[in-house]
């Protein structure tokens, strides 16, 4: 039986010039740490910068230069995710401790869901007693994934988690797709409904949820391990993939512009989504519909 398999040696990938180019951030400066950004003493110090006599305004960080009147502030490339009240998260549990589950969310710290930030199975609203503390590992256990919302962040940088809506709590059946949080643009509404039955939690920490389009379980608690359609894994893998075109190249994620990558891969296999050259073709492409779109 023959085998269809696409073997590569190493190489460059494609260029991705063409792109930058068309894209607002081709203005700015990159600069790269402890160049000089300018030796001229009317600006003032912002984030990213340090000042040195002798050499000036100097760059911390790697990233872009940003001006605001006289503040020059370093925007890193690449950065941990800073959390903010309101914000949609996917994480992962790494510890039970008592009365909260610690969680990773991709922050500096690692965020705490406090047993009386969550409902209870059956949507049960009453105090939380002793009995539920020592069920606390039957409700989540390290590692399983959850969607919740941030409720606080405090002075010191520590952050504090809810999953009191429906809507949030434990992940079943789906993949995680890990970005930079700095690809996701902030919309009104992380969780989407797609036509192809698909259901995504847009993390703004830059985890991804992929999962099947089902009927929100009121517990929260316990995960279907029914099996899904083929037809629906199928749509899975490709929005997975879509969303890794775009992420590679720096291509803002959000509802619509995975919506447009997924239309335009259908001309694609899913195995074929992972080539360099298939990938740069429906980021531009993408690219393109959006900015058509908005002008």
């Amino acid at each position: 039986m023959a085998l269809d398999i696409d073997v590569r040696l190493f190489s460059s990938r494609p260029s991705s010039n063409l792109n930058l180019r068309e894209s607002p951030q081709a203005t700015k400066i990159v600069m790269s740490p402890g160049e000089t950004i300018t030796t001229d003493g009317g600006y003032m110090r912002g984030h990213g910068t340090y000042l040195e006599e002798e050499s000036g305004l100097l760059s911390a960080v790697a990233g872009v230069v940003e001006k605001v009147n006289k503040l020059i502030t370093v925007r890193p490339l690449k950065t941990r995710y800073n959390p903010e009240v309101g914000d949609v998260v996917v994480g992962r549990i790494v510890q039970v401790c008592q009365k909260l589950w610690k969680v990773d969310v991709g922050a500096r710290l690692h965020a705490a869901l406090h047993l009386h930030s969550v409902n209870l199975p059956g949507g049960e609203l009453r105090r939380k007693s002793i009995e539920d503390e020592l069920m606390m590992s039957q409700y989540f256990i390290d590692g399983d994934l959850v969607s919740a919302e941030v409720q606080n962040v405090g002075v010191d940088g520590a952050v504090s988690l809810h999953t009191r809506n429906l809507k949030y709590g434990k992940l079943g059946q789906g993949a995680l797709v890990t970005v930079s949080p700095s690809l996701i643009k902030r919309c009104k509404t992380h969780l989407h409904n797609l036509a192809n039955g698909v259901h995504l939690i847009i993390g703004l920490n830059g985890f991804i949820w992929v999962t099947p389009d089902t009927e929100v379980d009121s517990s929260k608690f316990t995960q279907n391990h029914e099996q899904v359609a083929f037809p629906l894994r199928e749509a899975i893998c490709r929005t997975r993939n879509v969303i890794l075109c775009l992420a590679i190249h720096n291509i803002m994620l959000y509802d619509t512009s995975i919506v447009h990558a997924y239309d335009i891969s259908r001309e694609y296999s899913i195995a074929q989504l992972l080539k360099p050259e298939v990938q740069l073709e429906v980021a531009q492409l993408t690219r393109h519909k959006i900015q058509m779109e908005i002008s």
